[in-house]
């Protein structure tokens, strides 16, 4: 079960967070870096990620409840926000979508550490990563559950850090063309998990009022 519930988030969390997607953005921001710069940056980067992201996981119930928020809303919100992240990725405007326009990649450029913002924030945790976890936290109450969807953002961070490392042989190895295509196909994917949020939500919020 928990076996499960781990490669079931994890598939789920690697196509939302979609690093590879994030690989020529990585590069485009970082021309000037040498390797040593460029593996630093991918670190912290991955360090960022995953505190963020753990952050939110653990503090998901409290956000609901500060706000008054109901999980069957939240479900719908994030269904909405994950949709639109697998539409950026089907139209190829990935970094867009996750609001990294021509303005942040070049303030980007004039920065010293671009790890935390807008690598970490928002480019690989973003609303849709973050509302996925949440909802997590409510529906997975266990601690054994709690625990095992921690390991996979620790997991995912890793991978993180491993890709953003490896960027410069990824994308030799792909090149534009092939890392476009394992997005949409990503995209696809992303949108179908929307989707399904969306109905769960609405039937949830149904079902509460009768």
């Amino acid at each position: 079960m928990m076996i499960e519930l781990f490669f079931a988030v994890l598939g789920a969390l690697f196509s939302v967070v979609n690093p590879l997607g994030a690989v020529p953005v990585f590069l485009a921001m970082t021309p000037n870096y040498t390797s040593v710069e460029r593996n630093q940056t991918a670190r912290s980067t991955g360090i960022y990620f995953t505190l963020i992201l753990l952050g939110f996981f653990f503090a998901g119930t409290l956000i609901l409840e500060f706000f008054g928020i109901r999980i069957s809303a939240m479900r719908i919100a994030g269904g909405v926000m994950i949709l639109s992240s697998g539409y950026g990725l089907i139209s190829g405007k990935f970094a867009e979508n996750r609001s990294v326009n021509k303005e942040v990649k070049e303030e980007a450029l004039q920065r010293q550490d671009i790890s935390f913002a807008p690598l970490a924030m928002p480019l690989l945790s973003g609303p849709g990563s973050i509302s996925y976890l949440i909802t997590q936290y409510n529906e997975n109450t266990s601690w054994e559950a709690h625990l095992v969807v921690a390991a996979v953002i620790v997991f995912l961070g890793i991978l993180v850090y491993l890709i953003l490392r490896s960027a410069p042989y990824l994308y030799r190895l792909l090149g534009e063309a092939g890392l476009n295509a394992l997005s949409r196909v990503m995209g696809f994917i992303v949108m179908s998990l929307g989707v399904q949020y969306i109905i769960f939500g609405i039937i949830q919020l149904i079902e509460g009022m009768k």
